[in-house]
């Protein structure tokens, strides 16, 4: 499961939960992004900050593990890329499956080459039943007829939680209490992130 994790919360914990039990996954692999292609435009929490925010966030679940995987590359992160470097490390004989939401699998095909990437991860769209969902299904449906694609849709309550917005709310001296684990609410304003 990959995402910037600026800061890590509830709604990204309860994907990683459901998604481990719906498919009786081994575990859950958290990978924050490192330079990643579609958030350019803004300036990224430092990655040990996220870290150590992820740390705290999984340490209660033997089954969450994160991974500094893109954070050590020193170029622009691609999905394609740690597919691909998950695979050699873990073998040919373990699936290995990308996590994603409607709005970030609907817009596949701007990634760096999607084709491959769909013909070698198992995909799992989480999704919310009133986002694009007929636009979901059709892409859903052309990519494993085109592609061969190995994709699991989802459905999950809506939890309207984002990082852009407890961003947003400590910038506005707003409360963050129960949007994300209490030591990461501690760390946060210990370290004065945020603020600025």
């Amino acid at each position: 499961m990959g995402g910037t994790f600026d800061p890590i919360h509830f709604a990204h914990l309860f994907i990683a939960q459901t998604a481990l039990d719906r498919l009786e996954l081994n575990k859950i692999i958290f990978i924050p992004t490192g330079k990643p292609p579609h958030k350019q435009e803004r300036l990224i929490t430092d990655s040990y900050n996220r870290i150590d925010m992820l740390n705290l966030a999984t340490k209660s679940n033997p089954k969450f593990e994160i991974s500094s995987i893109e954070i050590n590359r020193e170029k622009t992160s691609y999905t394609i890329d740690t597919i691909k470097e998950l695979q050699l490390y873990y073998g040919k004989d373990t699936d290995i499956y990308f996590i994603t939401g409607t709005d970030a699998f609907i817009d596949i095909e701007s990634w760096k080459e999607y084709k491959e990437l769909l013909s070698i991860a198992k995909f799992i769209v989480m999704t919310r039943q009133v986002l694009n969902s007929e636009l979901l299904d059709e892409k859903i449906e052309l990519f494993i007829k085109e592609y061969g694609a190995n994709i699991t849709k989802i459905e999950i309550p809506t939890l309207d939680i984002s990082s852009t917005d407890i961003r947003r709310r400590i910038r506005e001296g707003n409360s963050i209490k129960y949007l994300l684990p209490e030591s990461v609410e501690k760390y946060i304003l210990k370290n004065r992130l945020y603020i600025d």
